[in-house]
């Protein structure tokens, strides 16, 4: 038997800080260093008083998964076109999936797993390349 690489993360206390974007907020679920960077998983919610803005961009991701906990997000998909996530909704961004953000509920609230984590991200010029 082993608990090499066991985690339990617990809403009372956790703190939230800025990551990726400016207008959010991540809470670290302690996936990372679990797994030793092979997957990570975040909390992600709207910071409150950061101006929103989103350019075109992919992940070179192996996987990215996002469920809507509490409010709503628009994006804009390459080939999808526009997708609007509510409470409850879940979509799967495949690798190198060309997007932007449309804009969001201020009270959205977010799980986001992804592989591998440290994933990079690249601006591109359009979300139909």
């Amino acid at each position: 038997m082993t608990t090499q690489g066991f985690v339990a993360s617990h809403a009372e206390g956790a703190t939230f800080e800025r990551g990726l974007r400016s207008f959010y907020e991540y809470r670290d679920l302690g996936i990372k260093n679990a797994t030793s960077g092979r997957v990570d998983a975040h909390i992600i919610r709207a910071a409150a008083g950061k101006e929103f803005s989103s350019q075109p961009h992919l992940h070179k991701t192996e996987f990215q998964l996002v469920y809507v906990l509490k409010g709503w997000i628009e994006f804009e998909y390459e080939g999808q076109g526009v997708v609007r996530l509510e409470a409850g909704s879940c979509v799967h961004q495949p690798p190198n999936i060309r997007h932007r953000e449309l804009g969001h509920s201020p009270d959205i609230e977010m799980l986001e797993v992804v592989l591998p984590a440290g994933f990079p991200t690249e601006e591109v010029p359009s979300v139909q390349g």
